[in-house]
Formats: structure tokens, sequence, C-alpha cells
């Protein structure tokens, strides 16, 4: 496909370039995009990403090579860069403490944004402060299309497809299992997950995590189906996916899901892909029985009250991890897997073929092998390639991975993840 003519000096800007998201990222790019993309890599530091640019020029040495952009953490610096560019891609966390220079000056130029925060309290305040700016801008801007929270959301996206091609139905509930998780969080990680105890208060963080409160519309309610047995031991077990326990991504996961539920049901383009107004969504993490997850429920619970009660317990825990802009080796993050499975119950009172969608439910597997960062770069250069390439029919405004579809799922399967959906019986 032919890359869109937008009038400015480069397509993809990739801003934190050094870092070790940042460097996987330029690698997709430099192995995956179109050879003729006008692209460049960005930092502070020049001496870096010369190196950056050395190294993956041996990736792929034929193609249109990275121009440098030296860039400060400031908004005059960002708002320069920004003007550059068609899309800006920032991998420089945590977000909380230096994304919003990005964010604004994308917001406020028109220029394309993604990024791979998993700080849902930062992108509540990202929607309320600038997504005006975006819809008046034109800006696409896109957090949240990293690890956390993309597969989640695009695989919820996909279960409720799949209910509306096969019963003519909307979704009443969808649960996610975290089914399979190998991985070594890299510093940059590890420094979000304490940051965001030091950058918002205990209110904001409650606030920003209740069901829905990303969603551009209000949820008619109830927003969770949870029984009491549930909410205090975290465990359920749910039909095809067995016993599932509380997990540490699912706050941020369905937070941006009920983002997409509200997008779906509220843009014109989209609404025909509107969830359904019953639509409730929870993510769990697949254990093997019942005292394994009752161990992870209350381990999780115990050590979140001692971060946010303890700031010198934090301090202490970032003197023996991965500092920012390090992580496992390659040959560490290869033997990388992840595996997410969710259910999709069809609302058959919802306009759905009752005769055909009762007893059944849609069920899904999203996959990959590799590196999590590298899936990350992966993600973020693929819903770049969609952007540039695809009329997405959106206008400005904040938006989620879902919101890029059908193509962008596509995208992906050629670099190893793949979403795959199909009609089961409820056991």
């Amino acid at each position: 496909m032919t890359l869109k003519d937008h009038g400015r000096g480069y397509d993809v800007v990739v801003f934190g370039a050094t870092g070790y998201t940042g460097k996987l990222t330029a690698e997709h790019i430099t192995t995956h995009l179109p050879t003729n993309l006008k692209w460049a890599v960005a930092g502070r530091s020049q001496g870096k990403l010369e190196k950056v640019v050395e190294e993956i020029k041996a990736l792929n040495p034929d193609r249109l090579q990275p121009s440098i952009e030296i860039c400060n953490l400031d908004s005059n610096s960002l708002a320069e860069l920004a003007k550059k560019t068609c899309i800006l891609i920032t991998t420089v966390g945590p977000y909380a403490r230096y994304g919003e220079h990005a964010f604004k000056a994308c917001a406020e130029n028109g220029t394309h944004y993604l990024d791979v925060t998993g700080e849902v309290p930062y992108v509540h305040k990202m929607i309320k402060k600038y997504e005006a700016a975006a819809k008046m801008t034109g800006a696409i801007m896109i957090p949240e299309i990293g690890v956390e929270s993309a597969p989640s959301d695009l695989m919820a996206w996909s279960l409720v497809k799949t209910n509306r091609i096969e019963f003519g139905a909307k979704t009443k509930e969808t649960v996610i299992s975290l089914h399979k998780l190998v991985s070594v969080p890299s510093g940059g990680t590890l420094d979000t997950v304490l940051s965001i105890l030091d950058e918002f208060t205990l209110q904001e963080i409650k606030e920003s995590f209740t069901p829905f409160t990303l969603s551009p519309v209000p949820h008619p309610g109830p927003v969770s189906n949870e029984g009491l047995f549930t909410k205090i031991f975290g465990l359920r077990v749910v039909p095809n996916l067995g016993q599932l326990t509380t997990s540490v991504t699912a706050s941020t996961d369905t937070a941006i899901v009920g983002r997409s539920w509200g997008l779906m049901k509220s843009i014109p383009s989209r609404q025909k892909q509107a969830y359904g107004p019953k639509f409730v969504v929870h993510e769990y993490l697949k254990t093997r029985n019942v005292l394994t997850g009752l161990y992870i429920h209350f381990s999780l619970a115990i050590a979140t009250l001692l971060l946010f009660l303890l700031p010198s317990l934090r301090t202490f825990i970032r003197r023996f991890i991965y500092q920012p802009g390090e992580g496992p080796t390659k040959e560490e993050a290869a033997k990388d897997e992840v595996e997410f499975r969710g259910v999709a119950w069809p609302d058959i009172e919802e306009g759905g073929k009752e005769t055909k969608g009762a007893g059944k439910q849609a069920y899904g597997r999203a996959i990959f092998f590799g590196s999590m960062y590298y899936l990350t770069g992966t993600l973020l250069a693929q819903a770049a390639l969609t952007i540039l390439e695809d009329d997405l029919e959106l206008e400005g405004g904040v938006y989620t991975p879902a919101c890029l579809g059908q193509p962008f799922i596509d995208r992906l399967a050629p670099s190893g993840f793949r979403i795959e959906t199909k009609v089961i019986d409820e056991k």
C-alpha cells in the first residue's frame, strides 16, 4: 500500500530510541516497515543515537536509514519535533513523570501519537487535559498500545466481533485470562510500577481504575458482575478458561477495554461495532489450583498496600532492579512467551439469534513467542503503519488499539502475534 501524503518531513519519529523498548521499536521499523519510510530517531544524546543508527543499519542496509533529531524533555523541544513528523512514537517513561510534554505537543500540533504506558492515572489525566485540543487539530492519540494494553483490547474486540458475526448479537460479558506469561520486566517497567505511587494520590488512582471511567460516554451499569466471593478471594472458575485468580495487569487492561466500549458506541464510523449496553469485562490470571490462586491474590494485595504506605520500601527496591533503559539480554528475552485466552457471552436479549446462540460463546486465543518488549516495538511500528496507510475514518481524539481494527491485527500476524477466535459450547 502507499503511504499517505501528509506534508511533513518525517512519516515517523521514535522518541527515546536509545532506551530498551525504543531501540527494539527502531529495529522492527528497520526490518519490517516500507523501505521508503521517512523516519528519524530522537533523544537527548547524539552519541547514543548514532550508535543506534549504526547498529540497526546492519539489519537492513538497503533501506532508507533514519535521521537523528536531538530533543530535550521540555515543551518547546517536543513541540518543534512534533511539527516535523506525521506520527510521534514515544517510549520515554515513566510517563507520569516525563510524558506530558510529548502528549501536549502532539495534541496541539496535529501530530498522531503512540505510547506504551501502563499508567492509567496518567492516561486519565491526559484525556481530561488534551483531548479537546486533539479533536481541534486532528491528532489521533493512542496511549497504551504496547503489551499493556493492546493484546487484551484487541482480544476483547475480536470476541465481540465473533458474537456479532456468528449470532447477530451484542456481547454481555467478556472474560480474558492471562493464560501464560514467561518474561522478565525491564527497568523502565519496574520503575513505572513504583512511580505510579509516587506521582498520584490514592484517590486519583482509585478514580482512574474504576470500571469505564475512561469511557467517553457513561455506562448504564452495572459495570461488573463479579460475586462477593471473587471480590474477597480473587478466585473465579470460568467455563472453557478454568480456575482463575487476580492478575496484576487486570485493572490496566480493562480500563482500556472500557474506553473502547465507549468509543465504539459513540464514534459514528464505529457504531456498527458497538459492544452492547450490558457489556462488562474482567481479566484474570490462570492458576494451577485454588491454593495457588489464593496465594497470588493476597500476595498482590499485601505488596500493593506496603508499597503505597512505605515510600522507603520503593526506594529500597529500586536499588536491586534493572535501571530505566536496561533490561534482559536478547538471549534471555528470546525465551519469553505470552498467551491470552478469552470468552464472550452473546447477549441474546439484545437482538441475537436465540436458537443459534443459546449455550454458545465466542472463544479466543492470542499468542506470541519472543521478547515482550520486541512485541511492544512491533505493536508500535505496525500501528504507525496502519495510520500511515489506511483510511481509519477517525477524527482527532484519544483512541485505543481496538479502534485500529482488523487491519492492525492482520499486520501483526506475520511478526508472530496472532489472535484466533471461534464459537464453542459453554461448558
